[in-house]
Formats: structure tokens, sequence, C-alpha cells
């Protein structure tokens, strides 16, 4: 992951330094929320942060706060780029660790919040591990199973997956019947070997 620049955001005639992150192919807006400067039910507003458009863009913007638990490091708190607040996402938990790192919040080990519970990480020069939650169950379906990683995940097996349309066959299992307006990650899953799999997930 990487720090891609630092600017600002002009909200209501008061400065909001935001940082951008990326990982694994997912970009973030970052901000230190500590002091509470910006408020979690402004949906509007981080939704028009999070539009590549008119804002500054991203998958997702998350908010680094204090935690109430004293044995951890930091809050996350993680919105979808519709401004609503979301489930846990990974790639977003890891370049949190990073920022909290560039802050000086934490050094190589991170204990943090989110909103499936506490999380674990642990941080070097090149790369930052997180500790997910335990999958308790497996839904097994007729074409695909279901899982909870702290975030809904669709996993279906396919072929000629470097061909395949994910943006088009994704959207509709995420936004079909099957998961409602909370909607799901799709996963596709092509088996390369014994010990290798490639994915590639619509979210």
């Amino acid at each position: 992951m990487s720090l891609l620049y630092i600017c600002r955001y002009f909200q209501r005639k008061m400065t909001i330094n935001f940082f951008k992150y990326q990982g694994t192919g997912n970009d973030f807006v970052i901000i230190d929320n500590r002091d509470q400067l910006v408020s979690k039910n402004d949906t509007k507003t981080i939704a028009r942060i999070c539009d590549r458009k008119f804002g500054v863009g991203g998958d997702g913007l998350i908010l680094l706060e204090k935690s109430d638990d004293a044995s951890e490091d930091f809050k996350m708190v993680y919105f979808n780029a519709d401004g609503n607040e979301s489930t846990m996402c990974g790639n977003g938990g890891r370049c949190l660790v990073r920022f909290a790192e560039y802050l000086g919040i934490i050094k190589e080990k991170a204990i943090f919040s989110a909103i499936d519970g506490q999380h674990e990480a642990i941080v070097t020069a090149d790369d930052v591990s997180l500790k997910m939650q335990d999958v308790d169950a497996v839904q097994l379906h007729e074409g695909y199973v279901f899982l909870d990683t702290g975030s809904p995940h669709h996993v279906k097996m396919t072929e000629d997956i470097e061909n395949l349309d994910v943006k088009t066959k994704g959207s509709q299992i995420r936004y079909s019947n099957l998961y409602g307006d909370a909607g799901s990650n799709v996963n596709f899953v092509e088996k390369q070997d014994d010990n290798r799999f490639k994915v590639r997930t619509y979210e």
C-alpha cells in the first residue's frame, strides 16, 4: 500500500487535512478524526468527497478515531463511497494501520476496533498484516458459497477468469434479491493448481 498524496478539503469554511492511501488496488480517503472534526452523519458530504469526478475520489472514506477501550490504539470508522457506514474492509484496515504508523500512534504492532470488533495488525517496512475475524460458518449453496469475514462474501468458482466481465456479473449478484440493500462482495475464483487460486472481486 502507499500514501498517494496529502491534501485539504474545505468544508463550511473549515480546513480538514486528508490523506489518500491505496491497498491492493483499493483507494481510500483517510482523515485523522481524533478531534471529531468530521461528522459521521453527513453522508452527502462523505459521498461528495469520494466522488471521482467532483470530489477527491475513492472506494471509501476512513476515519481514525480515539478508542473507548484503553487496550486499543485507535478506532476505525469506514464509509462506502455512497456515504453510508459499512462493514469491515480489510484493505482499508491495512491502510489505516499504515496511517497510524505515520502519525506515530503505533510502531510494529497495532490493536484497533472496527464495526465488527477488535483487530490486530503487524507492521513491517514493506507490509501490513491484518488479522480478520474468524469465519464461524460457510453457507453452501448451489453454484456458490457465502461467508462473513466481517464483510459479506459471495464466492463463486469460475473458468477463464481473465476474460470474465467481473463488473457486469458481479453487480448482478451484489444487487440481486439475494442480499437486498446490504449487498455483498462478490469473489470469482479460478483454481490454478493444487496450491494456487486466482481471485477477482466486485465490491
